[in-house]
């Protein structure tokens, strides 16, 4: 291994691989399942289609959260942080939005979440995960509203070709979408947990999957 690495997060230089611990950490701002209500907190409303509206509006808290957000730009540039400002330092989507050549996203983010050590001089960490990555360009959700996110993802042609039943699969259960609520130390996870987002799409699919206006 080389002595000495460049690595940029959130803006701020770190020398020397030393700095880093390969642990999976969790996040130090720790969200609980009441931060997304339960598809039950709508059963109140009577008429299917809005009481549909209302479930996939209440899904969207985590779709259009940061740490989903910055991996659906509409550029070739991914997003970092809160305030889900462009990549530093620069990167560009590449094929299958895994990087350019020489600068591939898994050179930085690797199997798992790295810890950066109390010695450097920011408190985040750098995500990890053997798929990580932009999702493709056609998932673009950046600048978009929740109703029109909603008709994408309803959509094969726009989400990689999922049925509904595939699509709530694909957000109930896949391991990268799981990375949101395990970001690392010095992220906020997204609200509420995998297995409630999951529970408010499918009450959104049966009750017909209807968009917000």
């Amino acid at each position: 291994m080389l002595g000495t690495v460049l690595i940029l997060t959130s803006g701020v230089a770190l020398s020397g691989v030393a700095l880093l611990s390969n642990v999976t950490c969790t996040s130090a701002v720790a969200q609980g399942s009441d931060d997304l209500r339960a598809p039950s907190a709508f059963a109140s409303i009577a008429d299917s289609e809005a009481r549909s509206r209302a479930l996939f509006s209440e899904a969207a808290k985590v779709i259009m959260n940061p740490r989903c957000m910055n991996c659906h730009p509409a550029s070739d540039s991914p997003l970092q942080g809160n305030d889900k400002h462009r990549h530093i330092p620069p990167v560009v989507r590449g094929e299958a939005g895994a990087g350019g050549p020489g600068n591939q996203c898994a050179a930085c983010h690797t199997q798992a979440n790295y810890t950066l050590l109390e010695r450097a001089t920011t408190s985040e960490s750098i995500p990890g995960h053997p798929r990580w990555g932009l999702a493709p360009i056609e998932m673009a959700w950046e600048g978009k509203s929740v109703g029109e996110i909603c008709a994408q993802l309803k959509d094969p042609k726009r989400n990689g070709g999922r049925d509904l039943a595939l699509l709530h699969e694909h957000i109930a259960h896949d391991d990268l979408l799981a990375w949101g609520w395990n970001p690392g130390s010095g992220r906020a996870p997204a609200p509420g947990s995998q297995a409630r987002l999951g529970e408010l799409i499918q009450a959104w699919i049966d009750t017909g999957a209807h968009c917000p206006q």
